[in-house]
């Protein structure tokens, strides 16, 4: 699912309106210090897994270096070292604890240092949240618990996860979202709140919770519905529907995605 995710960001000719392309056209707005425009082609050059846990099921911020470097100098098949239009995601399983994750984020995104991986290169993490915190990281699909209300619906959540896994669909939402800060903040130095660097007010950061027009206080937006009761507001390959939050769009000066009504 997440692959598929991935492949769509690239594909708009064959994929139904509004697609996944269509929502990363406002992250292409955004240009680098020559005035290019982030690109519009993202493929997927390797994949490296760690099934043996060689650095343990509880992560620090920091670990995400070493996984890198031990996946760009693994023996079998590293990963490609790319410091020019190359960046990594890391990605962790349902048992494995992350710094910070379910109490203060959902994702990450940094940059490599040479002195650890041998080059600067952007990267960013996400964690699967379907057991340790779906109602802060999995949502829209699952109800936050410490809210004190009950959700809108009345039931456990806001509307069902379109592919069928509410921590890979959430999973998803929070990649779209780190993808596009990595690539429009992929050194931490182009985004400020404020006068402290080490919290930047990204062009993600300023849409959380927004999934549609009049979305805002809890209320995720108005998005589309299939036979199932599946919310989606993008479209994907394969037939895969998504639903993705929406980003800042610096022309219209407000957050917006390719499903919103004006």
């Amino acid at each position: 699912t997440i692959r598929d995710f991935l492949d769509s960001l690239s594909s708009s000719s064959s994929v139904p309106y509004p697609s996944v392309a269509d929502w990363w056209d406002t992250v292409r707005l955004y240009t680098d210090q020559t005035g290019s425009n982030i690109t519009a082609t993202i493929s997927i050059s390797g994949e490296f897994y760690d099934s043996g846990y060689s650095h343990g099921v509880y992560l620090s911020r920091l670990s995400m270096q070493s996984i890198i470097k031990a996946a760009v100098t693994s023996h079998s098949r590293p990963l490609p070292l790319n410091p020019h239009n190359g960046l990594y995601l890391v990605l962790t399983s349902q048992d494995v604890q992350v710094e910070d994750f379910c109490r203060a984020v959902c994702g990450f995104h940094y940059f490599t240092f040479p002195i650890l991986v041998g080059v600067t290169v952007p990267y960013a993490w996400v964690g699967y949240s379907g057991t340790q915190c779906p109602g802060m990281c999995a949502y829209p699909f699952a109800w936050p618990k410490y809210s004190g209300k009950p959700p809108p619906t009345g039931g456990n959540d806001i509307t069902h996860a379109p592919n069928g896994d509410a921590g890979v669909d959430g999973m998803i939402s929070v990649i779209a979202h780190e993808l596009a800060e990595v690539s429009s903040n992929p050194l931490i130095n182009a985004w400020y709140a404020g006068e402290d660097p080490t919290a930047p007010t990204e062009i993600a950061d300023l849409c959380l919770g927004l999934y549609g027009s009049g979305g805002g206080g809890g209320y995720m937006g108005k998005v589309y519905k299939d036979a199932w009761g599946n919310g989606y507001n993008v479209h994907g390959v394969k037939g895969r529907r998504f639903l993705v939050q929406w980003v800042w769009n610096p022309v219209k000066r407000r957050c917006f995605g390719p499903n919103a009504l004006d």
